[in-house]
């Protein structure tokens, strides 16, 4: 198992703000899957996402990424478990404004061991042309795109998706699905998507429902639907 989650516990506050968001999520990835995790506000979702990419604290359980225990990490060796195995995509894109498009996915390379091949990756995601652009001048689509190349960069063996496609029409969300899908089948990319969308969930292989921070269900999909055939989005 890739990613294994063992009865994962989170909360935030203390005394009369005290919440509990994770109340023991114990669930597992293999290699090169993608898995969607679906919840309503406030179910724990992006909270789950945050523990895996270490970006929250834990307060107890065990998050192990290809064998290596990510609970009890120092500030310092957090930093480098992000850097080298996690690749980050937000609904927002947060791209520097005064860099181009290949300057804002060229600042993730710099530091990456094994980084992919930017031209190769500029023509995967379709930003070629559009590599000496800044983000001003891009659609949201494409900058959504540019956000995914610089993800992409670093070659993540897992890649964190909080709701990828929340910024965008109907008919972009599917080309960013459709790209999600190439680029797993490319570079067995693993990849966690939280996702409101109903949709997504008959693309990937394995889906999560959490619910009041529990896991409600949880099931593979024997018949999985191509991105680009998806309907309602």
């Amino acid at each position: 198992m890739y990613l294994q989650i063992e009865n994962l516990q989170k909360s935030y506050g203390k005394d009369e703000s005290f919440i509990r968001v994770l109340k023991g999520v114990s669930t597992g990835v293999e290699r090169g899957q993608m898995c969607v995790i679906q919840g309503t506000s406030g179910s724990g979702k992006s909270t789950l996402l945050n523990c895996v990419g270490g970006l929250d604290t834990i307060d107890s359980g065990s998050v192990k990424v290809d064998g290596k225990e990510i609970f009890g990490l120092k500030p310092a060796q957090l930093s480098d478990y992000r850097r080298d195995n996690l690749g980050f995509i937000f609904q927002f894109y947060n791209l520097v404004p005064n860099l181009t498009v290949k300057e804002n996915i060229l600042i993730c390379k710099h530091i990456a061991e094994n980084p992919l091949d930017l031209d190769d990756l500029l023509e995967t995601l379709g930003l070629t042309e559009h590599q000496n652009k800044f983000p001003a001048q891009l659609s949201g689509g494409q900058q959504q795109r540019c956000a995914i190349a610089r993800a992409l960069i670093k070659n993540p063996k897992l890649l964190l998706c909080d709701e990828p496609t929340g910024a965008l029409d109907s008919s972009t969300s599917r080309d960013i699905l459709v790209l999600l899908e190439e680029i797993n089948r490319k570079y067995n990319t693993t990849m966690l998507i939280v996702t409101h969308n109903n949709s997504i969930k008959n693309m990937v292989h394995k889906v999560i429902r959490l619910k009041d921070g529990m896991i409600r269900e949880e099931y593979e999909n024997a018949v999985r639907v191509p991105a680009a055939e998806l309907e309602d989005l």
